[in-house]
């Protein structure tokens, strides 16, 4: 088992501390298309509701979404992705959500917007190789960027870890160059993205190579086609095998965990990894199953 690097990652009021203990990232997608949830939570009073149920099953920061990265989906305009995301994020602050929340966009303008209305992480699927003044915005205000990985065009024969980590070091140089403090940067390997099945069960098994970059890990898998094409399972039958994902890639190192169903992810990485030491008022208790 890896050791968890230890960061403290600025943010306004503070600094998301991670190390050893696991963050779930809660998944709000403002979208009808996404994959597995859209149109679940499209109106304020739904969104509010879902928000706070996944903060009492122990999400800590709640991504909001506006455009569909799944396979064939449309890109919208960044006024519909204005539309679906400001109001929400508004909503969210008005209502006294504290909890730190991310937009996860693609696109400059969108983010900037995002945040004054009250967001504080930016979350680039794009790495901010799709509109790098994305990495400008991040500087500007000081918040988290999280980096993902997309290479569609990267070199299919060489080893996927070594490229992805070349398509990282770009990503990094564009926030540097617009910047941003390099505490402030998270990487997400972007599972299922431009990735075949087995690339992704290479990647998850080699996940604590990245810790070497000397950045946050954020993990993805939750209820993706890896998940259900290895299982034969529909989407919404993937909860237990995203928290199992989560499990190994915690195992390797990785420190925040974006997910849809939060209880089952966040009860597999609550469980201590051995050895364990048993509570004082469990010593004595007689198992009988």
């Amino acid at each position: 088992m890896a050791r968890h690097n230890a960061y403290n990652v600025p943010i306004m009021g503070g600094a998301l501390a991670l190390g050893p203990a696991p963050l779930i990232m809660g998944i709000l997608n403002m979208t009808p298309d996404s994959f597995s949830d859209g149109g679940a939570h499209n109106d304020l009073d739904s969104a509010l509701t879902h928000t706070r149920l996944m903060l009492e099953q122990g999400a800590a920061i709640i991504d909001i979404g506006g455009q569909s990265t799944r396979p064939g989906a449309d890109e919208v305009s960044t006024k519909d992705e204005l539309a679906r995301t400001i109001p929400v994020i508004e909503h969210l602050v008005a209502s006294g959500i504290k909890a730190p929340i991310s937009i996860d966009t693609f696109k400059a303008e969108v983010a900037a917007k995002a945040i004054a209305a009250g967001a504080q992480i930016i979350n680039d699927v794009t790495g901010a190789q799709r509109d790098p003044e994305i990495a400008d915005v991040a500087a500007r205000h000081k918040t988290p960027l999280i980096l993902m990985h997309w290479d569609k065009d990267r070199n299919q024969d060489a080893d996927i870890i070594d490229e992805m980590k070349r398509f990282f070091a770009t990503s990094i140089a564009i926030a540097q160059k617009y910047g941003v403090a390099m505490d402030s940067l998270i990487l997400d390997p972007g599972f299922g993205f431009a990735k075949s099945l087995q690339e992704n069960y290479t990647l998850l098994a080699r996940i604590e190579e990245f810790n070497e970059m000397g950045y946050p890990l954020l993990i993805g898998t939750s209820r993706k086609s890896m998940l259900g094409n290895l299982l034969n399972l529909p989407t919404d039958a993937r909860a237990n095998a995203t928290a199992a994902t989560s499990v190994i890639a915690y195992q390797q190192g990785a420190h925040i965990f974006r997910v849809h169903d939060i209880k089952p992810n966040n009860e597999a990485l609550q469980m201590p990894m051995p050895p364990i030491t048993v509570p004082p008022a469990c010593e004595h208790k007689e198992i009988n199953s």
